[in-house]
């Protein structure tokens, strides 16, 4: 905080001392969300490595500005705004850590602006347990320095609902309007649809206030404005596009995946179909535990008179959590970040409740000792479950690369176009182009893709034991590593 006018004491020359400049004491809690934002990035560049190879959502995005690589097709439910945050990077260079530093950077500098906008209604030191929540989960950690847009849309929402309680409470706080609609255009442009579930209640509070309901929709209109006029040009409209979109998300309707997400706690970063068995009660304690926590928060803040605060997070987090809890039938942990983000303040609110209820002696010994050794093995648990995910994940991405590598040795390069077995993403590693006939990323037919390989080199992936499509069963195939490459041979032979 800056200093404040001076205040100088005055008094008899002759019997008072000397005159003395009284400067306000500083807020010693400022600094603790900063220092939460650059505990996050440090954490993210040491054990998120920076080197880690994209994931496959994370090449479709940049693919999309990449200079090095043709852009792999965009289906429906993407939207554009996390290939246009890597553009600064992406356009120039192909160095996976130069994009992931920036990425860190920038995740840790959101989060602080993000914690600062609620300097007025949280405590600095609960705002600071908020933010350390939030940044210390795994999932948190793993993707803040990715191209995916989930945390973006979390970083939207927690700075979206604190300006927006700013604005409710002073209507001449012109930074907090622009805040709101700012927010709400960042969560449309990485995610539209997670936006509008996020607002809901915003939009419902903001009925009789007109100002704040316009500031709001004309948010959420900015940042989705290129998705739906995209959906005109590419997608046959937007009826069609979100049709589209709810068909390769499985259908929209109910569907409980509730257990799925807790599958996906141990580290899986894709729960398509989610089997197998439930991570160890440890690692999924936290979950069974925040709603808790978040309900005590909130009756805290009932009781304290300070309910909206508290309250109106906690609803844009149960907004945001309903459409991934029970309303597609599969799971990623990355999409309740929002959810989390915003949990986090009424969860910090109970446990600075838990420690501070007991006025002291033993008792406040006690809940201090208690609530330190549950953060300090929830801490534990997080950094298991990252390594295990981070290691998992560069394992596959290897794989993807030393597929690329055995490509290149057999010719196949740019222009290639690739199709089959796990295309996409072995496609960006190797330079070339995808086009499936079928799955979540098909963009052609097996018949155009026939027709193509008279005049385009093509080769179509497979996985070991299962037969190529039949326009490619007389290619010549060749091994590169555990999958085999079709190769047309129109092209092979020069015609």
């Amino acid at each position: 905080m800056a200093d404040g006018p001076s205040v100088t004491t005055t008094g008899d020359p002759r019997t008072s001392p000397p005159p003395q400049t009284v400067r306000p004491r500083r807020r010693l809690g400022e600094p603790w969300p900063a220092a939460v934002a650059a505990a996050f990035t440090l954490a993210q560049l040491v054990l998120v490595r920076p080197d880690l190879g994209l994931g496959w959502d994370e090449t479709v995005y940049v693919s999309q500005v990449s200079g090095q690589v043709p852009a792999a097709f965009f289906s429906a439910p993407r939207a554009r705004g996390i290939s246009l945050l890597a553009a600064p990077i992406a356009s120039w260079s192909d160095s996976t850590a130069l994009l992931r530093i920036y990425l860190a950077v920038l995740s840790g500098l959101t989060i602080f602006f993000a914690l600062r906008v609620w300097r007025a209604h949280v405590m600095p030191r609960i705002l600071a347990l908020a933010g350390a929540l939030f940044a210390s989960l795994w999932v948190t950690l793993f993707y803040g320095p990715q191209a995916m847009p989930n945390y973006w849309v979390a970083i939207g929402a927690l700075a979206c609902v604190g300006c927006y309680l700013r604005a409710r409470a002073n209507a001449g706080d012109r930074a907090a309007w622009w805040g709101v609609s700012a927010g709400a255009a960042l969560m449309a442009w990485m995610r539209p649809m997670d936006a509008v579930y996020i607002v809901l209640p915003l939009l419902v509070l903001s009925l009789r206030r007109p100002r704040l309901l316009l500031v709001l929709v004309a948010g959420l209109l900015a940042g989705a404005g290129e998705w739906v006029i995209e959906a005109y040009t590419s997608y046959g409209g937007l009826a069609q596009r979100l049709s589209d979109a709810s068909r390769i998300q499985g259908g929209l309707g109910w569907h409980l995946a509730v257990i799925d997400q807790l599958r996906s706690l141990g580290g899986r970063t894709l729960c398509r179909p989610c089997t197998g068995s439930m991570p160890s009660p440890a690692m999924t304690l936290w979950w069974f535990l925040l709603p808790l926590l978040a309900a005590l928060g909130a009756v805290v803040a009932v009781r304290t008179r300070r309910a909206l605060p508290v309250l109106l997070p906690g609803a844009c987090a149960v907004t945001a959590a309903v459409p991934y809890l029970f309303l597609i039938g599969y799971a990623a942990p990355r999409f309740l970040l929002p959810a989390y983000a915003l949990l986090a303040v009424p969860v910090a609110h109970s446990l600075a409740y838990l420690v501070a209820a007991p006025a002291r002696g033993r008792a406040r010994t006690l809940a201090v000792s208690l609530v330190a050794v549950c953060l300090a093995g929830h801490l534990a648990v997080q950094y298991v479950v990252l390594e295990r995910t981070v290691h998992g994940s560069a394992a596959n991405r290897a794989d993807w690369s030393r597929t690329a590598a055995a490509l290149h040795t057999l010719g196949v390069r740019p222009p290639y176009l690739l199709s089959g077995y796990e295309a996409v993403p072995i496609a960006f590693y190797a330079g070339c182009g995808a086009a499936q006939t079928g799955g979540h990323d098909a963009s052609t037919t097996a018949a155009d893709l026939a027709r193509a390989a008279h005049r385009t080199p093509v080769a179509v992936l497979t996985a070991p034991s299962v037969r190529p499509p039949a326009y490619a069963r007389t290619w010549p195939v060749e091994r590169v590593g555990v999958l085999e490459a079709y190769v047309a041979p129109d092209v092979t032979q020069g015609r």
